[in-house]
């Protein structure tokens, strides 16, 4: 019988108002991977923020048992001394420094005094090699991609001489090549002996990896599941997660109807807003009609993010051209203002950094796209503010006590929702929405999906910019494949398939190469 190397006995946490775990248990075998998975707020990243000792002992009931002994951290410091290390979804490195000077940052070689670059820089290749990165370790952080950040971060763990390696999300920002990559990475260290916990709202990865799998449902544990001696589906996973069955990942629409053209890009182009020689948009045209999804695939580096930000007010690039047609009208978006006043949206990827203030309550942040509706002369009405927060609550099952809540609080599913109220108040006909559901669990996709629908079916456009090939094939009526900054593709839902979409991708590279 194996060694149980980490117990958690009866964890149970709470904030004001909030028990975020309760009498939650999790046993982890030596040598194996095990998955945590649940909605967004079930608990998770919580109950390994008590495990690494970000929550101090003594901040939560129960126990941690580690090794064959009862463990009381109080700081991350004091988990990492025992080889627990956590890599978090928002990946903590320092664009400006070099990859060998992250990667031992707290952890430093030498004496702070005379620090030994020589070992830094020789440590940090060789643990380069490891984990699978041909870069030198003394490249800066901001040269590299968000792939090869998270296998810098992998390989700074392994620096820190790593028995139980936490990995929360790892492959949420990756392409389907880095993510497989990194899922083979995590295997080669279990065939080594390395012991890991990984969550991830991405079923497939977790059945590929994980020898068992935890579901945690409000904070409490449902069910584990081992994959020696159950019948794991993602079926089964699924109703764990979220109580129910979940028959369908994609709504029907009923009664679609599909009008004239809303929005046109004709020959469009953007250059790097720093690298102003680099194009990063290559004479695009693409249209979305009233009452159509419209997807844009490809993969990451694409140029799906950049054509997206500079359609929306020039808020990314430079020495733009082409035309954009808003109901048949040639329109010159200048700014973020201008955009919002042609009815057009922009709903960001990066919720947290760009899309929402974190450290502001729910109903400020439904309201900031569209002041002027909750103000006169200036001058904001509370009340009003308040009620269209709750109004946007309610329509979207926001999960919250209150929208006095700061929005920092929530989890990202949540976030999510009221990111979308915000553009939703702004009442614009055309919506792009990028990566919409990135890093969230399925029940909360599912009511997302609900919400793209109902917009649509209000005769508004919606575009979605999304890396995952099978949501892109259950929402969208129409697709574009993207790649190398051009467009190569535009598939009919009914012709359009994983394969089909990654044979343009293919055949359009190999015309590049």
């Amino acid at each position: 019988m194996a060694k149980i190397l980490l117990e958690m006995k009866n964890i149970t946490k709470t904030f004001p108002g909030v028990k975020a775990l309760d009498n939650v248990n999790l046993k982890v075998e030596e040598g194996e991977i095990h998955a945590l998975v649940g909605e967004n707020g079930a608990g998770k990243s919580t109950l390994m923020n008590v495990l690494s000792g970000i929550y101090p002992y003594g901040s939560y009931e129960g126990d941690i048992i580690y090794d064959g002994e009862v463990c009381k951290f109080n700081k991350i410091k004091d988990s990492e001394e025992k080889g627990i290390v956590i890599i978090h979804q928002e990946l903590a490195l320092i664009p400006y420094m070099t990859i060998g000077e992250n990667m031992f940052l707290g952890n430093e070689r030498g004496h702070k005094f005379a620090l030994d670059w020589n070992e830094t820089y020789g440590k940090a290749d060789e643990l380069l090699k490891t984990v699978g990165l041909k870069e030198s370790s003394r490249t800066l952080i901001k040269d590299i991609g968000v792939g090869k950040q998270q296998l810098v971060e992998i390989a700074k763990a392994l620096a820190k001489k790593v028995r139980l390696l936490i990995l929360d999300e790892p492959t949420s920002s990756l392409n389907e090549s880095d993510s497989q990559a990194l899922l083979e990475l995590m295997l080669q260290f279990k065939r080594e002996g390395m012991t890991s916990i990984i969550i991830s709202h991405k079923l497939n990865e977790v059945s590929y990896v994980a020898d068992k799998i935890t579901v945690i449902r409000d904070g409490s544990t449902i069910e584990t599941m081992d994959k020696k001696t159950d019948a794991i589906t993602e079926d089964r996973i699924i109703k764990g997660m979220v109580g129910r069955d979940l028959t369908d990942r994609f709504p029907k629409r009923e009664n679609v109807k599909i009008g004239d053209i809303l929005m046109e890009v004709r020959n469009w182009n953007v250059y790097h807003p720093l690298y102003t020689e680099r194009k990063v948009v290559d004479n695009v045209s693409m249209n979305v009609r009233r009452g159509e999804v419209v997807g844009i695939s490809g993969l990451m580096g694409a140029g799906r993010t950049e054509l997206a930000m500079s359609i929306f007010g020039k808020s990314y690039g430079t020495n733009i051209s082409g035309q954009l047609f808003i109901d048949g009208k040639e329109v010159h978006l200048r700014s973020v203002r201008e955009a919002i006043n042609n009815k057009l949206a922009y709903v960001t990827e990066d919720r947290k950094g760009n899309g929402l203030i974190l450290t502001n309550p729910i109903k400020i942040n439904t309201t900031m796209a569209n002041l002027d509706a909750v103000s006169t002369h200036t001058v904001i009405d509370k009340d009003k503010e308040y009620g269209i927060a709750v109004d946007y609550k309610e329509k979207l099952h926001t999960k919250c006590p209150t929208v006095e809540q700061n929005v920092g609080n929530l989890s990202g599913g949540n976030q999510q929702k009221v990111l979308l109220a915000k553009w939703m108040f702004a009442d614009p006909d055309v919506l792009i929405l990028d990566e919409p559901t990135r890093g969230i669990d399925v029940g909360a996709k599912y009511e997302i999906y609900c919400i793209i629908n109902q917009l649509v079916a209000e005769g508004k456009s919606v575009i979605m910019i999304s890396s995952e090939l099978p949501e892109v094939l259950g929402m969208c009526d129409r697709i574009y494949v993207m790649n190398e900054g051009r467009m190569v593709g535009e598939l009919d839902r009914s012709e359009a398939s994983q394969e089909v979409i990654m044979s343009y991708i293919l055949k359009s590279s190999n015309k590049g190469a």
